[in-house]
């Protein structure tokens, strides 16, 4: 089936209208736009509750249109009856191997090998209830195993492919999984500690060859079979769905921390299609959209987007594996929407930057004539000319495959430089969100249609907001002009706990319902929230100064020199430091430009004078960001190793590893700090 035989999507109606309070509300709830305030309760009187103005009086926890979706599985059965012949799942991967134009299966086809895996598994004894892991990357078998557990009642836990052993090993010991999907490269990392998983009883290869199985060891009672074999047995002994009630428990999302071992956060199928309901009254996809699926599946992010694409019948074509092929996919697969995180379009902004100005003469003078003219249409309401578009924007449209219509960004803040940058370069609709594990992925998102930026949106209607004070921060809900405090959130969107671990639920979910985010917030005009700090990952410095470094490191990523910083400080010390992992091809320009000779990146990293360039450019940007004297760093140590997963300082949704990263570089700190020390020492008059 070619693209032209995809329904083509309706027209919308209502458009901003839609943000009005319903009037019938008015005892009780004060409009403000984008949000609607409500009191806490009647007795007390204080108004600091909001809610999505679409939905004022009463939480979204079913879809409107379709109410009679409670489960994932009732989604996927009402999108295979809606859709059963458009595309669904894609891949660019052929059975050998090698990499040819996307293919796809059906929503139909896809409903069958959901069934045959799901009967494959009642096939091999395993009971309602059981934990299957999943242990591999994005492609469409994953979803049609997940599929599988929806519909025949097992919990899906998803285990990172970039997880050590320890953590993976301890993920299915704590979760008890019994089976386990992998590809060859993960079953090899499962063999190696089998022996200390005695839950799980067989594993599923996906992409394996039957005459290529290894064998399991002796002292376990592992079966390992292929996907393809599971297929064979679960069509040859079909089973009747066993569907979930929308209380019972669909995944199990282990969240790796900075800190200590994985939380297992239970999410119910009611919180997942809550979450999805709720967004979905504004954010709108159609059957004629396609999707490039390359966030992990493991996270929320992506797990709760596939939630949504599907009930819309969306085409999903997933990437090669490849972060680095990335854009050859984009180019193939032409999508409408794509959803990514700050990191990749901080990147994208500096290649884009960097090459208007190498590009230099009428190419940059062009670039920005067609920059300020279309952000001053966009300013003040008008439609900008698509002159603009044609000599300019298209060609960097193209980078995306040209039919980008809808852009998100999540999982950490998108500065307002280039969420400003990405709505005048790629001309659709560019939303932020705020969310986390824990509330089944979105708690506030910009609505379609708001221009503005610095800020994260108001909260979707299945949800409600509450800042509560801080006090060790001075920031207290009744700040003027703008409340401020620590983000809570409460709504049928609210996980179940922590799986084993009372202890850490009621930390964080207080008596009242109240999930506790540990992000600092406040309300701007209009209802919508602006994160501005974080409660857990503060610390002080010798003078008192309350530093938040996740804040600062997001305003130095704007820095060309930068893929990565870590800033550190301590109360012993009176400034901050950063430890800077490199854009390798900028810095060597640099050093090319500048006639600096080096025998390779590590020697050019440890030149004072790029660590001065790297320096002066990071003050720049601080300046531009309006940072306070004391949140400049005040030394950096250039790095040519990246953070990665496998050298220990990040988590699997990229984000540092502090005490880790703390040890890590423990004698670059200490060398800082001597320096700063001895840069600060009055020097004796001769």
């Amino acid at each position: 089936m070619d693209a032209a035989q995809r329904r083509p999507p309706p027209s919308s109606a209502g458009g901003r209208g839609g943000l009005a309070a319903n009037p019938t509300a008015g005892e009780y709830v004060h409009a403000q736009g984008y949000s609607a305030v409500l009191p806490e309760n009647l007795q007390t009187g204080k108004w600091n509750v909001y809610r999505s103005a679409r939905s004022p009086r009463r939480l979204i926890s079913r879809f409107p249109d379709n109410p009679d979706i409670g489960t994932l599985h009732d989604n996927f059965t009402y999108s295979v009856e809606t859709f059963r012949d458009y595309k669904y799942l894609g891949t660019r991967i052929r059975p050998d191997g090698t990499i040819g134009d996307y293919t796809w299966v059906t929503y139909g086809e896809a409903s069958t090998s959901r069934t045959a895996v799901g009967s494959g598994l009642i096939y091999h004894g395993v009971l309602e209830g059981a934990r299957v892991g999943l242990y591999f990357i994005n492609r469409p078998e994953w979803i049609i195993v997940d599929h599988a557990c929806a519909a025949y009642s097992y919990v899906s836990v998803p285990l990172y492919d970039t997880l050590g052993p320890d953590a993976v090993q301890f993920i299915v010991n704590h979760a008890t999984v019994e089976v386990i999907f992998c590809v060859p490269q993960t079953l090899s990392t499962l063999l190696s500690f089998i022996a200390q998983m005695p839950c799980v009883r067989l594993i599923v290869l996906v992409g394996g060859d039957d005459a290529n199985m290894p064998s399991t060891p002796e002292t376990t009672r592992v079966e390992i079979l292929t996907y393809s074999s599971l297929l064979t047995q679960g069509k040859a002994n079909p089973q009747p769905f066993r569907p979930p009630k929308p209380e019972d428990v669909a995944t199990i999302c282990y969240t790796s921390g900075t800190t200590g071992t994985p939380k297992g956060a239970v999410l119910s199928h009611e919180n997942l299609i809550a979450n999805v309901a709720g967004s979905s009254l504004d954010i709108k996809f159609y059957p004629s959209d396609v999707y490039i699926s390359y966030l992990p599946l493991a996270h929320i992010y992506e797990r709760v987007n596939q939630v949504a694409l599907l009930h819309c019948g969306v085409a999903i074509g997933f990437y090669q594996g490849d972060n680095l092929k990335l854009m050859d996919d984009l180019a193939a697969l032409k999508p409408t929407v794509f959803a990514s995180v700050p990191r990749l379009y901080n990147r994208i902004y500096n290649a884009i930057t960097n090459a208007v100005k190498e590009s230099g003469g009428l190419k940059e003078k062009l670039f920005h004539t067609a920059y300020n003219a279309k952000r001053q249409a966009i300013i003040k309401g008008r439609n900008p000319s698509p002159m603009w578009d044609k000599l300019v924007f298209n060609k960097i449209k193209a980078r995306l495959g040209g039919r980008v219509r809808l852009m998100s960004s999540g999982a950490s803040p998108l500065s307002a430089d280039v969420m400003e940058f990405l709505r005048i370069c790629f001309s659709g609709e560019v939303l932020e969100g705020y969310g986390m594990t824990e509330t089944s992925c979105i708690i506030t998102a910009m609505n379609i249609g708001d221009k503005s930026i610095g800020h994260v949106g108001s909260p979707i209607p299945s949800c409600e907001v509450k800042l509560v004070d801080v006090p060790e921060m001075n920031y207290t809900s009744d700040d003027q002009p703008y409340p401020r405090g620590e983000i809570c959130v409460r709504g049928p969107t609210i996980f179940r706990g922590y799986f084993k671990d009372e202890v850490q639920t009621k930390e964080v979910i207080d008596e009242d319902g109240w999930l506790h985010t540990g992000d600092i917030g406040l309300w701007l005009p209009g209802g919508r929230l602006k994160i501005i700090d974080r409660k857990k990952n503060i610390f002080k410095l010798a003078q008192g100064e309350y530093i938040a470094p996740e804040k600062i490191e997001n305003v130095y990523a704007k820095c060309k020199f930068i893929a990565q910083c870590f800033i550190y400080g301590d109360s012993l010390n009176s400034s901050l430091v950063a430890i800077v992992a490199v854009e390798p091809e900028v810095l060597k320009a640099w050093a090319a430009a500048e006639g600096i000779q080096y025998e390779d990146l590590r020697q050019l990293c440890a030149d004072p004078r790029a660590r001065a360039a790297v320096l002066a450019d990071m003050d720049a940007i601080g300046k531009e960001a309006q940072l306070r004297g004391f949140e400049f760093a005040k030394a950096v140590t250039l790095v040519a190793e990246p953070f990665t997963l496998e050298n220990g300082l990040l988590t699997p949704t990229f984000k540092v590893k502090r005490p880790q990263a703390k040890a890590y570089f423990a004698k670059e700190i200490s060398d800082m700090y001597a320096e700063v020390r001895e840069a600060e020492t009055p020097r004796p008059k001769l």
